[in-house]
């Protein structure tokens, strides 16, 4: 286990060009606790000169889209990166969660055997309207690139429904929205607008995750982060 002082004191650090694209992009930067930053960069094993480690390092996580897509990073407002995942990151990382219980996760040199798509090091997505995982054929820096773009809005148009900003914004950062008739029913998929939808825990929201997989005969997603 390398020391903090190695993960600290690196040539480039990634955090000066990716403090600037933040500033540029749509997004919320929440401050992070110095001394969370510094303890899930040691737990991560990871360098100030990855993106990753400079997002854990130097931010308490991103919101993007008013709040429906919560990026983590090195903890206060929202839970750390190792907060989330715990210890065991031989099947991936998780990296986000979305208000209907999406995650985005790193994949780790176990994911082929948990069943998921893509190689280690690649993002992948476990989307609430398929309850499957999904490769989005691009790594983490790549992503968070793309998260500063018009991309997320695109990729969630399919879910979103009029008047989504409002409800998504009014959450606690605990909170996320359930939807009735699920997301992956043909009546959501038709109009996610005439849905019923409320405030719930995102530890009650992932676990329906579960159990939506079990209900439909699919596969189940795994761990989909701790919250």
């Amino acid at each position: 286990m390398r020391p903090l002082t190695d993960l600290l004191d690196v040539l480039d650090p990634a955090w000066p060009a990716l403090s600037a694209e933040l500033a540029a992009g749509p997004v919320l930067v929440l401050p992070v606790d110095a001394e969370q930053g510094r303890r899930c960069l040691l737990e991560l094993q990871v360098t100030a000169r990855s993106t990753l480690g400079a997002l854990a390092l130097h931010t308490g996580g991103l919101l993007v889209l008013d709040g429906w897509l919560r990026v983590y990073g090195g903890g206060s407002e929202l839970p750390s990166l190792t907060a989330v995942n715990g210890a065991d990151l031989a099947v991936g990382l998780v990296v986000a969660h979305d208000v209907l219980g999406g995650v985005f996760a790193v994949n780790g040199p176990g994911s082929a055997d948990a069943g998921r798509p893509g190689a280690p090091g690649q993002i992948v997505y476990f989307a609430p309207d398929t309850v499957a995982w999904e490769c989005l054929d691009i790594g983490y820096s790549d992503w968070l690139s793309w998260l500063l773009t018009d991309g997320p809005a695109e990729f969630y148009r399919s879910l979103h429904w009029p008047g989504w900003q409002i409800e998504a914004a009014a959450l606690e950062l605990s909170q996320g929205i359930v939807v009735y008739p699920f997301p992956w029913s043909t009546q959501a998929a038709a109009d996610m607008g005439a849905t019923r939808r409320r405030p719930v825990p995102m530890t009650e929201l992932l676990g329906l995750a579960e159990n939506s997989c079990e209900q439909l005969g699919l596969p189940s997603p795994g761990f989909l982060g701790t919250l």
